[in-house]
């Protein structure tokens, strides 16, 4: 048996969750967690929904890494960049030059928020949101200010428009899409979250870009491609993720869009596993909450030498945006079939339904989310 540890790089879910669900088969393996910052544990996702409520940062956080240690009885290194891995030698090498063997090394360093490539002296100064130290960054910079400007209305874009609609700004947000949630929501499903996101305050600005930022004293005017100009005190940029695979890469292993990996989580190489924001599991991407806890668990029963595929059940997405609850189970890229959508005033229940009426996603809005236990049952698995 080695005595090198299993050692896991991320302190994220994913990182977190392989580990608790590890220990849970294995008590007395060595395994080691190297986390880039304070390594104590938060849910990542209630950072686009915690302004409205007041909550803190160090509120967020629910276990410090001293904790997470002791529960879970393994090593944490806070605050250490690996700057290489060597599959050859089995170690990885932190930014201070020091060496960590490993017998079996998680990659589960999640994502990075995409930079759109604006022009002008304010483009630097764009913030986004991704980590705690990210939340405290946007709450330090939001004081005695109230003009947001986000840039994207995807799902974290709108969550965030929500909250800090809800938290009293005066929200703006610019997107290229015709509508919020153009990739996870039919037309008239985009519409509605616009009105009920239009009622709570904010103010779209769709089919636009920005293309040019200048800082103007303590606030921002931002110039679109359209030639309008916006006046704001925040820009906050939602545009989305890039899976953070530069370490991969340079070690050897295999890379698409992310670390990629087979149903087992397994890289090209059998020693290396990924998993979460940063890995592409047989083509897909799945950087929900719901997909990485799954991964962490059947990887878990892998490293405890039950080697166990991957099964991804159909996972909802919900959206956090009070002013408009959405649940949305997308169909899979390149399936073929047809939304049918109902509306009235309190929601929409859209179905996605091949030609023979078999359902293969589907999008609730408003009062239709109560639907989904009953629907839930009906659709397929994302991967068997």
């Amino acid at each position: 048996m080695s005595t090198q540890p299993i050692v896991i790089i991320g302190s994220g879910l994913g990182g977190y969750t392989v580990a608790r669900e590890f220990r849970k088969l294995d008590t007395t393996t060595p395994v080691m967690i190297i986390s880039a910052d304070h390594g104590g544990f938060y849910s990542k996702p209630m950072l686009s929904n915690a302004l409205a409520t007041g909550k803190t940062p160090a509120s967020i956080v629910t276990a410090s890494a001293e904790k997470m240690a002791e529960q879970l009885k393994l090593t944490i290194r806070p605050y250490s960049r690996v700057s290489a891995i060597d599959p050859s030698s089995k170690t990885v090498t932190l930014q201070d030059g020091e060496k960590v063997s490993y017998s079996k090394l998680v990659l589960a360093m999640g994502a990075d928020p995409i930079r759109l490539p604006l022009e002008g002296e304010g483009a630097k100064d764009i913030l986004s949101v991704n980590d705690l130290e990210d939340y405290q960054r946007l709450r330090d910079a939001l004081g005695g200010k109230k003009d947001v400007t986000i840039l994207g209305a995807g799902l974290i874009g709108c969550e965030f428009a929500n909250d800090l609609a809800t938290a009293g700004y005066r929200v703006q947000v610019i997107d290229i899409s015709v509508q919020p949630l153009g990739r996870l929501l039919p037309q008239t499903g985009g519409a509605f979250m616009q009105r009920r996101l239009e009622a709570a305050g904010v103010v779209f600005h769709l089919g636009a870009t920005a293309e040019y930022v200048e800082r103007i004293h303590e606030s921002f005017r931002l110039t679109l491609a359209n030639g309008e100009t916006l006046q704001t005190d925040i820009v906050l940029s939602a545009v989305g993720l890039r899976p953070r695979t530069t370490l991969a890469q340079a070690a050897g292993l295999g890379v698409n869009r992310g670390i990629a990996v087979n149903r087992s989580l397994q890289t090209h190489n059998e020693d290396i596993y990924a998993l979460g924001d940063c890995a592409e599991v047989e083509g897909r991407i799945l950087p929900f909450v719901m997909p990485i806890m799954h991964a962490a668990r059947g990887l878990a029963l892998t490293l405890a030498e039950t080697p166990t595929p991957i099964r991804y059940p159909a996972m909802p997405v919900l959206v956090k945006t009070p002013a408009c609850p959405a649940i949305v189970s997308p169909p899979a890229a390149g399936v073929q079939g047809e939304w049918a959508v109902e509306e009235d005033e309190s929601g929409v229940k859209a179905l996605y339904k091949t030609a023979e009426g078999k359902l293969l996603g589907y999008a609730l809005l408003g009062g239709a989310t109560k639907e989904k236990n009953a629907l839930a049952a009906e659709l397929p698995a994302v991967m068997e």
